[in-house]
């Protein structure tokens, strides 16, 4: 089966869904997958910075609730789209969230760290904002040559 089987989006011919490019459908599915790992990790980061958690703590909960948050956004449209389970969506969409997900995740926990957003005393703080400003454009590039090359391969599925 290829991705175009399950997921509403064209990986073959060079046009996407709409008569876009592959690059165009790329980028969809980055800002889809970005969505869930801002949510997760903007919450992780907050939760960290409020309770005083150390810099790889902070990371550690940032991360793990960016994977929880992008793993729904990906896993209910798959389920409720084909009409599957959890499992077999899971098993449509597991190889390619994980892979994007971990670039999009060390991209954006390197670029907040390199401007102190993590490091702020404070949600409240601008230098906590400014990491996140860094941190999701840096996500979104990384991110999206990756799922460009997972998408033609079959290996990451548009939800």
């Amino acid at each position: 089966m290829t991705a175009a089987d399950h997921s509403g989006c064209e990986t073959t011919g060079g046009h996407g869904p709409h008569g876009g490019s592959k690059i165009v459908t790329a980028a969809q599915a980055t800002l889809h997958c970005l969505t869930g790992c801002v949510i997760g990790e903007v919450a992780g980061l907050m939760i960290g910075v409020s309770i005083g958690l150390g810099v790889w703590a902070t990371i550690g909960l940032a991360t793990a609730l960016a994977y929880l948050s992008g793993f729904t956004l990906g896993l209910v449209p798959v389920m409720r789209r084909e009409g599957v389970t959890f499992w077999r969506a899971l098993q449509l969409i597991w190889v390619g969230e994980v892979i994007s997900i971990g670039v999009m995740e060390i991209a954006m926990n390197a670029a907040d760290y390199a401007v102190g957003g993590m490091q702020a005393g404070s949600v409240f703080h601008w230098q906590f904002w400014l990491g996140v400003a860094v941190a999701v454009p840096a996500g979104f590039l990384a991110a999206w040559p990756i799922n460009y090359w997972l998408l033609n391969r079959g290996l990451k599925k548009c939800h």
